[in-house]
């Protein structure tokens, strides 16, 4: 016989530990989060400088971006209990989401 959603059983809460634990996860990363902030502003002026400079945007910085942008994302999903993984350093570095457009237009 299966069990209806019904009669299943719930899971057990988890232990104020395991909370407490999350919690310092939490902090630390959102520290984490604070410097990657600060990087990714760092990078887009970084790159408006450059683009001014040379008239065309930097590949390798838009790369690093885009990577620093997709870290982001994993961390804040992270934060907002929305992913159960610990993102970088606990696991691997998340690979991009998208690749960057293939030209940057000026429209």
């Amino acid at each position: 016989m299966e069990n209806s959603p019904e009669t299943a059983p719930t899971p057990a809460p988890p232990s104020r530990t395991r909370i407490a634990v999350r919690l310092l996860y939490t902090v630390l990363f959102l520290i984490v989060f604070g410097v990657v902030h600060f990087l990714i502003n760092l990078t887009v002026l970084f790159q408006y400088i450059l683009l001014f400079i040379t008239q065309s945007p930097s590949e390798p910085v838009r790369r690093f971006a885009n990577q620093l942008t997709a870290y982001a994302y994993r961390l804040m999903r992270y934060l907002t209990l929305n992913d159960n993984d610990r993102p970088f350093p606990f696991s691997d570095f998340p690979p991009d989401l998208e690749p960057p457009a293939g030209e940057v237009k000026f429209d």
